[in-house]
């Protein structure tokens, strides 16, 4: 099966979703206390949402592609979570973090050339 363009699009759109998801979850942790009220804030319900929302679009994505070129596209999540991180929650970001995002982005460009 061929792997639409559109299909790699909705991934890469997954993936934002997923990493927003991720950020709220964070939040949301900070929030948690031996309760089971402290479950139900509203950041943990953002996080699973995103989270959701995402896997629905990504089952969409799925059908219109090759696992094999879509899949390797989610590890450009970790590239929107640093990005989050550093501008949400003020963490920094060294000369690593800043290597492993190159090597995502090549990565998953070497991967897409071979589609």
């Amino acid at each position: 099966m061929a792997t639409s363009p559109i299909a790699i699009i909705v991934m890469l759109f997954c993936t934002v979703i997923g990493a927003f998801g991720a950020l709220f979850l964070k939040k949301g942790s900070a929030r948690l206390r031996f309760s089971l009220r402290s479950i139900f804030n509203k950041y943990l319900i953002f996080g699973l949402s995103f989270y959701g929302f995402g896997s629905v679009f990504a089952i969409g994505a799925l059908r219109y592609g090759d696992l094999s070129i879509l899949y390797p596209v989610t590890s450009t999540g970790y590239i929107w979570i640093t990005l989050l991180s550093k501008y949400k929650l003020n963490e920094q970001i060294n000369r690593y973090k800043v290597l492993g995002i190159v090597s995502i982005i090549l990565g998953v460009c070497i991967i897409g050339f071979a589609r």
